[in-house]
């Protein structure tokens, strides 16, 4: 007699309490790591580390050539440094409090999207910042550095999924498990997003606050020393924002067909890695 109570289904599995994409952690293992390789340099090769691999708007210019032994790194460095800039810390408290971003919003993104993808877009990110503060800034001299712009471009794609009904925050507010279809669609649309109220009051405050910090002359006054780049992280967030659909992958349901994922919720065995 078969057993009433027993399912063919596989068990459900929730991620662990503590369980960081190897994705994220690898960002965090190189910026810590080029933090501490640059701290035992003496000031000189500081200096000329920050020259080859930060972001300076004015090495763009045409005349920059010209400007050779004060921009080094020629051609070459006008492709590397919208990458390598995010790389760079201005101190250990700007890496520490980039860090714990990344891990809050580097993590739910990087399960949504896989090692691969989330990586490319993280960059990309980067560069949509970076470019857009050259682009405001042309002509400047003054060294861009951190990974900022591309953090805010994950918070910026986070945004897209992490409020629909089974996403992470999904439950705020008691909306979205009336919705049609779920709200953990495999593709989250920009419009459905941008008619969730909690998305946009995230997109409000994120932009106000960086408005605060790095527009007025009230971040001198809240002691934060360094200049805010942030027309970078609006250039990162925007594109994160506009752009996510575009690397979020083909999800499977628990029921065997395209549609509704829950956060945390995979097919085991069945349905090949985490990332798929």
């Amino acid at each position: 007699m078969a057993d009433p109570y027993s399912s063919d289904l596989p068990p459900r599995r929730e991620p662990p309490a503590f369980n960081v994409p190897g994705a994220v952690l690898v960002l965090l293992v190189l910026i810590f790591g080029v933090q501490i390789v640059a701290i035992s340099l003496s000031f000189e090769q500081q200096a000329q580390i920050l020259l080859l691999f930060s972001l300076i708007p004015a090495r763009y210019l045409p005349e920059a050539v010209a400007l050779q032994p004060a921009f080094p790194g020629g051609v070459g460095a006008e492709l590397w440094t919208p990458i390598t800039y995010t790389f760079l810390h201005g101190g250990w408290e700007h890496l520490i409090v980039n860090s714990v971003w990344l891990l809050a919003f580097g993590s739910p993104v990087a399960r949504r999207l896989g090692p691969m993808r989330f990586l490319l877009f993280y960059f990309l990110c980067g560069i949509a910042g970076a470019l857009l503060h050259v682009v405001l800034y042309a002509g400047s001299e003054i060294p861009v550095v951190g990974a900022s712009a591309a953090i805010s471009g994950l918070m910026g794609g986070a945004a897209r999924f992490v409020f629909l009904a089974d996403g992470p925050l999904g439950a705020l507010g008691g909306r979205g498990l009336d919705r049609p279809m779920g709200g953990g669609a495999r593709r989250a649309g920009i419009l459905t997003a941008l008619r969730d109220r909690r998305t946009l009051i995230f997109v409000g405050v994120w932009i106000g606050l960086n408005l605060l910090f790095g527009a007025t002359a009230l971040s001198g006054i809240l002691g934060v020393a360094v200049q805010v780049a942030w027309e970078a992280h609006l250039g990162g967030f925007l594109f994160g924002l506009l752009v996510f659909g575009l690397f979020d992958p083909l999800r499977w349901s628990p029921s065997g067909g395209p549609g509704n994922v829950g956060y945390g919720e995979w097919l085991g065995d069945q349905g090949g890695d985490d990332y798929r």
